[in-house]
This record gives structure tokens, sequence and C-alpha cells, in this order.
């Protein structure tokens, strides 16, 4: 295993972080349910993107995603909440629209935030949409990664699994990264709903164990690895109602033993008490060291779509901003929880913010 984590000068690339995955109009019925709902507020949202608009909003860093859209308003709308996010369009690939979407669209994503006993819910409607249909040679990553430069470069699961084609180009990108020397990380991000009309858990770890051969720092929570990769979590219980951190550091363990390559390793570990209410931390592996973020029980969740990618968000910044493992599993765990205290996929929180929980400071109003 290579112990640490070793980025190009920020001065010889253009971008700190890119990302490559689907952005989805996020529809929200607010505290209402999808089947009743008489409006909804939409957002914009999709694992890999949340990653990188952290990046940007919250810590400051220069980032685009590379993704693709239906050259229609919907796609537009997106686009719009791109750029009030700061993350650069310029890797937007658009496709030509039809008038009915029968060949090419934009994927929907409604999602009820859940409540108490009633958990969270999300139906997606993003068949056929403009980045399934990408395949290798569609995007020009020479030009991205040996051109322009990029010193961390982000994707996953969900992006993976959209058709057999993306899988193909998230396999493309992920090498060339790796030629011109830019670190690569990824999120299992496992969906089952996602993987069953191709293949099902099996198809999802042929492919999840072939791309893990090109990461450098591999992210994902209890099912993720072992959905995904095959690599069984020892010591929890079905329900998760506790957090075995042990469990947790044999797993990774394991997963290290088959992926040598991989410089740092990390996970939640969320213990759901209710929809409203959890118990929060997360644990990082890097420079042969398991490091353990404060532990937050009882954390009280108001919207908990995109917290894992927070997480990822600031795990990423503390890597590269600190090359240090507890720093940067407290800032991931940090920036999670802030995340998940606001609505919409996105995060809300400053670097402040997170700098403050980080320090162990309270609740208490801010005046």
């Amino acid at each position: 295993m290579s112990e640490q984590i070793k980025l190009m000068e920020k001065d010889a690339c253009r971008w700190d972080a890119v990302s490559f995955g689907e952005i989805m109009l996020r529809l929200d019925p607010g505290d209402g349910r999808i089947h009743t709902a008489r409006d909804f507020k939409v957002w914009e949202g999709g694992g890999e993107y949340n990653v990188v608009r952290g990046l940007r909003r919250c810590f400051g860093l220069k980032t685009a995603a590379v993704t693709a859209f239906a050259d229609n308003p919907v796609g537009r709308l997106v686009e719009d909440f791109m750029l009030q996010g700061g993350v650069s369009t310029e890797w937007v690939k658009w496709l030509p629209y039809d008038g009915i979407g029968r060949t090419v669209r934009n994927g929907l994503n409604f999602v009820e935030r859940g409540f108490g006993c009633r958990g969270a819910r999300s139906c997606a409607d993003r068949g056929h949409t403009a980045i399934a249909s990408l395949k290798p040679g569609d995007i020009d990553w020479e030009k991205l990664f040996g051109e322009e430069g990029v010193r961390w470069f982000h994707t996953g699961g969900i992006c993976a699994a959209l058709s057999e084609s993306t899988a193909e180009t998230v396999i493309e990108a992920l090498k060339c990264a790796k030629k011109h020397g830019t670190v690569t990380s990824y999120d299992l991000n496992y969906r089952a709903s996602l993987w069953k009309s191709i293949g099902g858990m099996e198809k999802a770890r042929e492919v999840n164990r072939e791309i893990a051969k090109y990461v450098d720092v591999m992210i994902g929570n209890e099912e993720d690895f072992t959905a995904a990769l095959g690599i069984e979590v020892e010591g929890v219980d079905e329900n998760l109602t506790t957090l075995p951190v042990e469990g947790f550091k044999r797993m990774i363990e394991k997963v290290l033993s088959v992926y040598p390559n991989f410089k740092a390793v990390a996970t939640t570990l969320r213990s759901v008490k209710s929809a409203t209410v959890n118990d929060w931390s997360a644990i990082c592996r890097y420079k042969g060291e398991f490091y353990e973020s404060a532990k937050r029980p009882g954390l009280e969740i108001f919207d908990r779509v995109g917290g894992g990618d927070s997480f990822a968000s600031g795990l990423i910044y503390g890597l590269m901003e600190f090359d240090d493992g507890a720093k940067a599993v407290e800032y991931g765990a940090a920036h999670g929880a802030l995340a998940m205290t606001t609505p919409g996929d996105t995060s809300m929180a400053t670097k402040a913010d997170i700098e403050k929980l980080v320090a162990g400071a309270s609740a208490r109003v801010d005046r």
C-alpha cells in the first residue's frame, strides 16, 4: 500500500477538483409526501456533483463537473443551479432534444425527507438521460487531465450504474486521470434500484471491482463495501443499532488487502434511531493509521440526502489542504452533519461553520 497522497502543484493545474456524474433536478414536497403534493421546491443534486459543489461553495476551491444534459429548459435550469453554486459548466456536454424525450432526457429526482418513524424516500425518473448515453470517446479526457490539469478527480458508483457505457466511461476517465498524476476518489454509493435491471448486485461487484483498481481514495458506508465489493462487515446487527468501530476497522483492513492501491479508505458510521435522529460519526485510514471523528449521538436530521456526499467533500478538502487523516475525517464528519441540518442535496455550510463545529463549539445562538 502506497501510504501518501501526492497532489500536483496548484499552479500547474487549472482545476482543484472535477467530478463526473449525473446532475438531476430534485423536486421536494417540503413537509409532505410525494404522492399527495400540490407543489414542489426545486434544487439540483447528484452524488458526484454534490462533492465538488461543496468543495467550491464551502471550501473555496476551483471546481468543474463533467456531465451531460438534454438541451431544453429543464437542462438549462440545472445549469443555472450549477452557476449559482460556482461550479464551472465548461465540461457540460449538451445533447439535442427531440421535443418529447424519446431519445434523451434530463433526470428528475422526487425526494421526501421523512420524519420520525417514516423514513426518507426518493423516486428517481432518470431513464434514457443524457449522461446515460455517454460512451468512451465522448469526453476529451486528455484535454481535461493532460492539458488543463486537475489535482483531484471524483466519481462514483451512481454514475457507473447508469448504463454499461457510463461504467466504461468512468474507467476511461480514471485511467486517464492516473496517467496524468491526478489523485482519484470514488464513492461506492450502491443503489440497488439502479443496478436492478442491468444485472443486480453481481454486476455491481463486477464493475466496481474493476473500477477499484484505479482509485486512490475509496469512500463508502457499510452497505456499499458489502454490496459493491463483496467485503463483509463483521459485528454489525441488521438494524445498525450500534456503531461497531472495530468491525469497520477489520473491514477496511480486508479492503486494503485486496486493493493495496488505495491510499485512504473512509466510511461514515450512521445508526438510525429514526428518520430525524441518527448517531453520526466517521472513520478513516490513512498513512497506516485509523482516525475516528468526534461522535455525535442523537444528531437531529432535517434532510439526510447528501450527508454522505458532504462527508466526502470535507474529507477530500482535509486531505488536500492538510495531508492529515485526523483533520480530514473531522472536517468530513462535521460537513456531513451540518449538511443534514438544511434542505436540499447540497451543503449550505460555510468553512467557518465547519471549523467551529470541529473545534467543539455548541449550537448556541451566534450573535
